[in-house]
């Protein structure tokens, strides 16, 4: 099983208002091509897919994949709590369906969220298109799986700083800051892992990073403390040879790549308020009487 814990990888702070358009923004973030449900997914099945992992030469590649796929549920919850605060309180509260209590849909990019949600995150791009498995990559050839993970993780990160760009509130940016340096752990990782398996030198053909992480505040707050060239492996004694791909100098300071086996430090996960204009039986007297009637007729 995966152990969860009922934490956030980063501090989110409140919006200043709610914010539904830019809600929809960030959708592209979870649900888009390359966003976290994409890495996600293609690092899970990859781990899950890969033959040979018996083999000594193997092993280290096979643990560099299962540990990065297990830390992008984590980014998940990080997009999706940001999408969450964002639309809460976007609506005017109430319990009378003809004051038009979701008019405030028709004026919004993503009328979804107010449809078939309850204002909550889907697995979703931008536009509302839902995420597919045609997103993810698992070939069986791991030159070209690594490959494709480095193209992965540079979509994902050109997408975290147009998203960045588009607004200035706090829990956006505090979001994408945070995965614009954890993003560039993998971009790094899976970079390292291509020199390691074939000797190429991907930094003279690719600049990594393009844009530095120490133009956004958010970001440079983080890889000041050195979270930029840290890998966690959260105390799972499966994956230990992970070091073996994940060592030398970052590409950008020089500093040391760093293996943890701990786990990042997590935050308390944003508690979501009521919408009782969704008029939807939830939690309350609706509920409980419907409870009892489901009772009363099953004996």
């Amino acid at each position: 099983m995966i152990t969860r814990y009922d934490r956030v990888a980063v501090d989110l702070p409140k919006p200043t208002s709610p914010n539904p358009n830019g809600a929809s923004l960030v959708q592209e973030l979870l649900g888009g091509k390359f966003g976290e449900m994409s890495t996600l997914m293609n690092y899970t099945f990859q781990s899950m897919n890969f033959r040979g992992r018996d083999q000594a030469q193997a092993k280290p590649f096979y643990d560099l994949i299962a540990t990065i796929a297990a830390e992008e549920h984590s980014h998940i919850e990080a997009v999706t709590f940001t999408i969450n605060l964002l639309l809460s309180g976007a609506t005017e509260r109430g319990t009378d369906p003809t004051t038009v209590p979701l008019g405030i849909a028709e004026e919004s990019r993503n009328s979804l969220h107010f449809i078939a949600s309850g204002q909550t995150a889907l697995p979703i791009d931008s536009m509302g298109r839902p995420w597919t498995g045609d997103n993810v990559f698992s070939s069986g050839n791991l030159k070209l799986d690594l490959l494709h993970n480095f193209f992965l993780e540079c979509g994902a990160r050109a997408n975290k700083i147009r998203v960045y760009e588009t607004t200035d509130d706090p829990t956006v940016r505090a979001m994408a800051g945070y995965l614009l340096v954890r993003g560039g752990v993998h971009v790094v990782a899976y970079a390292r892992a291509l020199e390691v398996l074939t000797g190429a030198d991907l930094g003279k053909l690719l600049p990594i990073p393009d844009i530095s992480n120490k133009k956004f505040p958010e970001a440079k707050a983080l890889e000041d403390k050195g979270l930029h060239r840290v890998l966690f492996r959260n105390n799972s004694p499966d994956f230990a040879r992970v070091g073996e791909v994940w060592k030398g100098k970052h590409p950008e300071d020089g500093s040391d790549l760093v293996v943890d086996d701990g786990m990042p430090e997590s935050f308390p996960t944003p508690l979501l308020p009521a919408e009782p204009q969704l008029t939807a039986p939830g939690i309350g007297a609706i509920d409980e009487a419907m409870l009892q009637e489901i009772a009363k007729r099953l004996g």
